[in-house]
């Protein structure tokens, strides 16, 4: 079972930035994809950004230009860089794998809350 380990979180106002930090415990070739999913107070969770084996990227509309999901192979670490921020980005922001294309995303890490507000 690999492990994930979020770092990154905090509080920050709105129009701020901050980048999320994933670290996995096997190597994130190994998996199709990695990526941040977000469970904000009284809501599912739900899909941020997701990035491919290949490099293809996936992110949902409402954060689309102003978050990016990237790599460090050699760290084995997937990275969220989130620009803009507004107050509804406000969440647990949990990082996931998708070990291939015929399983869904899992093995969540214990997650790191966003705060944002003036």
């Amino acid at each position: 079972q690999v492990r994930l380990v979020e770092s990154g979180g905090g509080l920050v106002q709105p129009g701020g930035s901050l980048r999320l930090s994933c670290v996995a415990s096997e190597k994130i070739f190994s998996f199709h994809a990695m990526g941040w999913y977000r469970q904000g107070p009284g809501k599912q969770r739900e899909l941020v950004a997701t990035i491919t084996r290949g490099g293809s990227t996936n992110y949902a509309d409402s954060v689309k230009g102003r978050f990016t999901i990237s790599r460090d192979s050699a760290e084995n670490t997937v990275y969220l860089q989130m620009n803009s921020l507004k107050p509804e980005d406000t969440a647990v922001y949990y990082c996931g794998v998708r070990r291939s294309v015929l399983t869904d995303f899992g093995s969540w890490g214990q997650g790191t809350q966003v705060t944002v507000s003036s």
